[in-house]
């Protein structure tokens, strides 16, 4: 069999409509679409969320607050999560990828204070908090933020 030779299997695939030729085809003059009104013309019918003309939902409910355009979210993980490397190992952003601690970076990745770690690390990410960098520090190792 070569690629020219490939064919859809029998009964799969249909022929499309075809609209609009002739009064003996059975979908011709209006093509299925009755006389006249919005859904006949072309470009035709109501927009996503109309009601008939009453006020929209999206109209009637309240708006509150805004969205911060600048704000950064973090990937974050517990120092106890840390424990998964081996002693003397340097953690950085593709190590945690690689451990499976975190799928994807966002805006970057934090270090969290939950939990306890007792294996000496080298930690390279993007932020770390207060209580997390004393107990990293408290287990021998050192902290580098990018």
């Amino acid at each position: 069999m070569k690629l020219h030779e490939l064919k859809p299997a029998i009964g799969s695939t249909t022929a499309p409509k075809r609209l609009g030729r002739g009064v003996g085809s059975g979908l011709g003059k209006t093509s299925g679409k009755g006389h006249k009104g919005a859904k006949a013309r072309s470009g035709g019918g109501k927009r996503p969320g109309f009601e008939g003309g009453q006020m929209p939902l999206t109209r009637r409910l309240p708006k509150r607050g805004f969205t911060n355009i600048y704000r950064k979210e973090y990937a974050t993980v517990n120092v106890s999560a840390l424990e998964c490397f081996e002693n003397g190992a340097t953690v950085n952003v593709e190590a945690l990828v690689e451990a499976g601690l975190i799928k994807k970076t966002l805006d970057g990745v934090k270090i969290l204070g939950g939990g306890e770690l007792s294996k000496k690390l080298t930690v390279n990410v993007d932020k770390v908090t207060e209580s997390a960098k004393e107990k990293i520090e408290a287990a021998g190792g050192k902290v580098e933020v990018k």
